[in-house]
């Protein structure tokens, strides 16, 4: 097939050519904005899963749908290292920035008068360009959740007279402090009792919703955390069958089975192998040969693109817990038993395990359990490392 006009796009957060199987989150996040906007502010969302399952597009649709509603958007991407907050004040001065040059009222210059104060707490002391006086006693404290708070509070009154609403969006929730997130958590619900139109919308990996917990203890009245996972049979196939259609190619459903069954129904990898063999096809419909002959290439493409990058920030002691983890199967695997593939106690390597889910590699689905948070990684470790 023709490589230019290869419908299938694999990538990080890139939208797929279909997006199948989120109506019903779709639906309820319009839901939330369209009552947000009219001063009924309720329950946002965190959809939480697995690498590759598709947060980011979701969260990207999300935002879409805000923009059309109104809504003044702030996309962010929590850092792994670095200060949260810096890049909150850059997003909340592009949004009142853009009010204040459409209509100088006095909410906004409120606003962005306790921005400039917010600005001058950064820990880093980067200076934020706003051209206003800091407002004395507004998100000045010192105490992150209070000046947060005053900072989103201010936001949301300007918002509320522009007849707009403001939406954040935060990629990978879970590398937020415990401090940031309690801030945010803090703020949206001082926002929500006072009915202004700002939504937060996060998405995360699985171990978010204790995160949030731990965070503040009412953020369950605040979020729901919806588990996003891999596709099922119909919505696959429609992944892998519906795109090629409308360039005018059919796949076999032999071919389209031993696809879902190679990615076991995961957004990406699916639209990895859909990209490979529509470029190893030469004709209409695609057979099930094409994709026995390209999956050594799209496993050996995922090993160095999708699988190592992750595995390389890892220390040597971090890789073996992880390859421990690996003999025992795709998980989740008691603590217990961890250790004991490694041949030592339990504490011994209770860091280590704490280490992992503060990259984001592993985490605790329950109590005394870990599972890997990339799919299939067991398969990629058995390769890379034959021996444990």
């Amino acid at each position: 097939m023709d490589e230019f006009t290869n419908p299938f796009r694999p990538g990080a957060g890139t939208s797929p050519p279909a997006l199948l199987g989120r109506d019903e989150l779709i639906a309820q996040f319009s839901m939330t904005v369209r009552r947000a906007i009219t001063g009924r502010p309720g329950k946002s969302l965190m959809p939480i899963g697995l690498r590759g399952v598709g947060k980011t597009v979701l969260l990207n649709r999300f935002t879409e749908i805000a923009d059309q509603e109104g809504f003044a958007v702030g996309f962010i991407e929590a850092p792994e290292s670095g200060d949260f907050r810096a890049l909150l004040a850059t997003r909340l001065r592009k949004i009142l920035l853009a009010y204040d040059n459409k209509r100088k009222t006095a909410k906004v210059l409120k606003a962005l008068r306790v921005l400039k104060t917010f600005s001058l707490q950064l820990p880093d002391g980067s200076k934020i360009s706003i051209g206003v006086d800091a407002l004395a006693g507004s998100a000045d404290s010192g105490n992150l959740s209070d000046d947060v708070t005053d900072l989103l509070v201010a936001t949301g009154e300007a918002a509320k007279e522009r007849d707009s609403g403001v939406l954040l969006a935060v990629d990978e929730v879970q590398y937020l402090s415990e401090a940031e997130l309690a801030a945010l958590i803090t703020a949206i619900h001082r926002t929500t009792q006072r009915d202004l139109p700002v939504v937060l919308v996060g998405a995360g990996l699985p171990q978010l919703p204790g995160i949030a917990g731990d965070a503040k203890s009412y953020a369950e009245r605040l979020f729901e955390f919806p588990l996003i996972g891999s596709l099922g049979g119909d919505d696959a196939r429609a992944a892998i069958r519906v795109p090629a259609a409308e360039k005018g190619v059919d796949f076999a459903d032999e071919a389209i089975e031993a696809i879902i069954e190679r990615a076991h129904g995961y957004p990406y990898f699916l639209q990895e192998w859909g990209y490979h063999v529509w470029n190893a096809a030469n004709e209409s419909p695609v057979v099930r040969e094409v994709v026995d002959h390209v999956t050594p290439r799209v496993v050996s493409h995922l090993d160095e693109n999708f699988f190592l990058v992750r595995f390389d920030r890892l220390t040597p002691a971090e890789k073996k817990y992880l390859r421990a983890m690996a003999e025992l199967g795709p998980g989740p695997h008691r603590s217990g038993d961890i250790a004991g593939q490694l041949g030592v106690k339990v504490e011994s390597v209770a860091p280590r395990r704490s280490g992992l889910i503060s990259k984001g590699m592993v985490y605790s689905p329950a109590h005394g359990d870990t599972a890997f948070t990339v799919p299939l990684f067991d398969q990629f470790l058995r390769r890379l490392m034959p021996e444990p």
